[in-house]
């Protein structure tokens, strides 16, 4: 069962939707319309969830577009309900390559931060985060802050997230890779099961979700530097 369907290209980059996103989108728009939004309010909230699927998309080329520059091919992105991938030929080993690779997607998402802070204000949008986040705020307010938070998310010092690439190549800059991959997979495995109690027990149900992908993406990295060393 082929559990990918192809959207797009960028620069001979295929991009793929993995099936479940799109039954993420059907039932958030069957939840809006149950809870009596009407049609037009309904998939107005789909269009807002596609626009953050289009920042992250962007977010996943930043990745691609500078392992490109180190000569490092893409093989493909693909987006899940939880975030994207941009699955690369190869991991650097140089720390200084890593960490630009890391932080080229973050990096992204503080650029178009940047752009809605500028257009909003020409606009005279209200940008602040108290209001940005109300039933009739702006798109452009809403998107904004939503992109700092993806910076914010994705700088969490934990595999498989920007930031644990970042910390482990801080680390690797000082010690045996092998050993950087070990001290930055244990952190981010601490990091996850904090996340995992407080949603559970603050009634935030897809943090311990979110919370054990990361415990078990952090054990794969390990494995996967063990196997290549």
């Amino acid at each position: 069962m082929k559990t990918t369907i192809k959207f797009g290209s960028v620069s001979g980059i295929d991009l793929f939707v993995h099936w479940t996103f799109l039954i993420m989108l059907a039932g958030i728009f069957g939840f809006y319309v149950y809870q009596g939004l009407t049609i037009i309010a309904a998939l107005a909230g789909v269009g807002l969830i596609l626009s953050v699927f289009a920042c992250v998309v962007l977010h996943e080329l930043g990745h691609a577009f500078m392992a490109r520059n180190f000569g490092i091919p893409t093989i493909d992105i693909v987006m899940y309900p939880i975030g994207g991938v941009a699955r690369l030929a190869r991991m650097p080993r140089e720390p200084k390559q890593e960490f630009l690779i890391a932080i080229a997607g973050p990096a992204v998402n503080l650029a178009i931060a940047g752009v809605l802070f500028v257009l909003g204000s020409v606009l005279g949008t209200t940008l602040s985060a108290s209001s940005s986040f109300q039933p009739q705020a702006n798109i452009i307010s809403m998107l904004m802050w939503i992109n700092l938070g993806l910076v914010a998310f994705n700088m969490i010092p934990a595999f498989p997230m920007d930031g644990g690439r970042v910390l482990r190549a801080a680390l690797a800059s000082q010690m045996d890779y092998r050993n950087a991959t070990h001290i930055a997979s244990l952190i981010g495995q601490g990091l996850a099961l904090v996340f995992g109690v407080y949603g559970m027990f603050n009634g935030m149900w897809t943090l311990p979700l979110v919370a054990a992908f990361v415990f078990m993406a952090a054990r794969q990295e390990v494995q996967h530097v063990m196997d290549k060393t």
